[in-house]
């Protein structure tokens, strides 16, 4: 009869070498930065949530970080039907510049890296350094040429302003390029032009779908960026009906105090609210880069 005994379990530390684990004290220290880290990442969105749920009275009389009587429904009930469902015209704005934009952001920006990473051209080397030199250019400098340049394009205060601007990221561009050179095998590509695949096929077949993952995490950063923006449509939109969340939200945060309607509490349910879509892209483009992963590890 024999026995087996099992494998004593072992910790993470246990492959370093002699005289090199970490001490007490500095996995204490790491784990309790590491927690409050946390807290500051977690404090905002727990003030946004707390104070979602209290009306008028409890949002300035009750503690900040815990919750009163609960009126959350009402709360959102009054944001969707003040001033004519205002709100949702913000949202389908938002969303309608997001998505128009990041779409061709994406597909610009990804043909742009393709081809920087995949060719050899006179000028190359200076065209590379131009987009990343373009890195160090504050947004705001370009606010009046942009301005005088829509408006002889006669787009200003038009979807347009915000939606065509959006197509050039220069980050994206780099980001695509370092992505593709590790994603696509350059041999790949000399197999299919061997078999008569033409540039663009090769790249809509091959490398395309080899830089999904990039693609998703370039459309990812894009819509949150267009999400967010708030410079560009203060600046280039004018009525109200044509403006995006942000925009709109701050300006009832100025406003504060309505007749009959405190918007304070408005602009707080509408940050909530507002977070909705962004965090469904998030779990929903998760796939993608389960699947570069897998992909990556089969190479």
């Amino acid at each position: 009869m024999t026995t087996t005994t099992a494998a004593p379990s072992r910790r993470y530390d246990d492959d370093l070498p002699a005289g090199h684990h970490p001490s007490k004290l500095s996995r204490t220290l790491v784990w309790t930065g590491l927690v409050l880290f946390l807290i500051y990442s977690i404090a905002p969105v727990w003030f946004l949530v707390v104070s979602a749920t209290k009306n008028q009275r409890d949002l300035y009389t009750t503690n900040g970080l815990w919750f009163a009587e609960f009126h959350l429904f009402d709360n959102v009930r009054d944001l969707f039907t003040y001033n004519d469902s205002i709100f949702l015209r913000w949202m389908a704005n938002t969303l309608l510049y997001g998505v128009a934009g990041t779409v061709g952001m994406t597909v610009v920006c990804v043909a742009c890296g393709y081809a920087l990473a995949m060719y050899q051209f006179r000028g190359r080397g200076i065209l590379m350094g131009c987009i990343i030199a373009s890195f160090l250019i504050p947004g705001a400098l370009l606010t009046i040429p942009s301005f005088l340049l829509y408006t002889r394009m006669h787009i200003v205060d038009t979807p347009w302003a915000i939606i065509v601007p959006h197509f050039f990221s220069a980050f994206s561009v780099y980001l695509a390029k370092v992505y593709a050179e590790g994603a696509i095998p350059p041999e790949l590509l000399e197999a299919a032009r061997v078999d008569g695949a033409g540039e663009y096929r090769a790249f809509v077949t091959i490398g395309a779908r080899l830089m999904t993952t990039g693609s998703a995490t370039i459309f990812l950063l894009g819509f949150v960026g267009s999400w967010n923006s708030f410079f560009g449509p203060l600046v280039f939109l004018r009525g109200e009906q044509k403006w995006t969340v942000m925009l709109g939200l701050y300006s009832w945060l100025n406003i504060k105090v309505d007749q009959s309607v405190d918007l304070t509490g408005l602009v707080i349910v509408g940050a909530i609210v507002s977070l909705i879509p962004i965090v469904a892209l998030m779990l929903a483009m998760q796939r993608y880069w389960r699947s570069g992963i897998t992909l990556g590890s089969l190479k």
